[in-house]
This record gives C-alpha cells, sequence and structure tokens, in this order.
C-alpha cells in the first residue's frame, strides 16, 4: 500500500512538471531574441495552406506572410495552445490570420492527404516521442508539390561533442520536456522521403552541445 501511495505521488509530480512547468520553460527559453533571425527567415517563406508542427506558445504568429491562406497549429500541450491563443490575440498579425488549433500528437496528425501546402516546424524535431512517425505524418499530409520549412537543433558534427551528447540525451530529455540532444536532423528529414533544397548548417552562439542548427526547406520526393 506504501508503495503504491508513493508510486501515485510521484505520478502526480510528474504531470505537474510536464503540464504547468514544461511549458514555461519552452515559452522562456524558446522566446529568446537569439532565435528571432531563424524563426523569420523560416516562417517567412511559408504559403498557402500552413501546419506548423509544435506551435508551442505562438512565437511564430508575427512572422507570417499575407500570401498564408490559413495556420493549423498543431501541439499536444492544452497549456500550450493556451498560450499560443493569447499570443494569436496579442499579435500585430491577428487581423490578417485565420488559426486553427489542433490538440494532437504529430505523430497521428488529424488531416486529410495530400492537403497542406507549408509544413513549418521550429525547434521541435527533437522533442517528439518518434521523429520518424511524426516526418512520415508530414509527408502524407503534404502536397507532393508542397514544402517542409524547418530550422531545428541536434547531432554536431565533431566526435566529441556527439559523444556527450549521447551521453547527457536520457538525462536531458526528462527535464526539458522530451527534448533530444543527439537526433541527425538532416539524415532524419532525408530517409523520410524528402529532397533537401535548402539547408544551412552551423553553430549559433552558446554551449555546443545545444546549438547546432539546421536550417532549410525540403520538398517530399516524388516518384
Amino acid at each position: 500500500m506504501l508503495q503504491t501511495t508513493r508510486r501515485q505521488g510521484r505520478k502526480r509530480i510528474v504531470s505537474f512538471y510536464k503540464d504547468r512547468i514544461v511549458p514555461h520553460l519552452v515559452y522562456w527559453t524558446m522566446r529568446s531574441q537569439r532565435l528571432r533571425p531563424y524563426r523569420e527567415r523560416v516562417v517567412s517563406a511559408a504559403s498557402g495552406r500552413v501546419l506548423e508542427i509544435g506551435i508551442g506558445s505562438g512565437l511564430n504568429f508575427d512572422f507570417y506572410p499575407q500570401r498564408v491562406q490559413q495556420i493549423l497549429g498543431l501541439d499536444p500541450s492544452l497549456r500550450l495552445l493556451q498560450m499560443a491563443r493569447q499570443a494569436l490575440n496579442q499579435s500585430l498579425s491577428q487581423s490578417r490570420l485565420n488559426v486553427t488549433f489542433l490538440e494532437a500528437s504529430a505523430e497521428a496528425i488529424p488531416l486529410e492527404g495530400n492537403s497542406i501546402d507549408t509544413v513549418v516546424m521550429t525547434w521541435t524535431l527533437c522533442s517528439v516521442p518518434d521523429p520518424v512517425r511524426t516526418l512520415s505524418e508530414i509527408r502524407r499530409v503534404l502536397k507532393p508539390n508542397g514544402q517542409l520549412l524547418f530550422v531545428e537543433h541536434g547531432l554536431a558534427p565533431e566526435d566529441t561533442i556527439r559523444r556527450w551528447q549521447n551521453r547527457l540525451t536520457p538525462a536531458w530529455e526528462r527535464i526539458a520536456g522530451g527534448c533530444h540532444l543527439n537526433r541527425p536532423v538532416r539524415e532524419l528529414i532525408e530517409n523520410a522521403g524528402f529532397a533537401i533544397i535548402q539547408i544551412d548548417a552551423g553553430y549559433m552562439a552558446g554551449p555546443k552541445l545545444l546549438t547546432f542548427l539546421s536550417e532549410g526547406r525540403a520538398k517530399p520526393v516524388t516518384s
């Protein structure tokens, strides 16, 4: 009985941390001004009907261009979606943005196939539980001539940094909302059936474990 009570207590603590603490950690981390130029470059290239994977607290709203017809903002966190709605109401672009929020997993996107012109991912692939399944779903919903726009942090090129990323990821994942330090971004995207049209990879300022970024655009490979 005591063990059961302890397990229930631990579950409540974990749930509270995940539901209440992590969304605010994500918000304060991702609102860094150093990330703003990356967001602006990536998001400003969107067009048509857009699916943003991991919309989080809505930090990308101000960068969407007028040619975007609709934004479908997907996130599994109800708390982050609530924060995104608040951000939309305060956005300078609010009057022209047509936004629908989807509380759902990126591994099971609740949309029809070939229905999206642009998918946007900004620092999301690191934290989805199954990146292979997520990219497969992204490819499914994208139109054959659609585009995937992304900026992600991931596996560094140097062996020494990689070893530390691999070593620290299990602990980092638990405290950072599922974030993995060691995902090979380009490899994952290409293996999912995308052709990289443009990519810029390199370190931004900060600890190398966290700051190797891949920014670019990819299209579904058509046979």
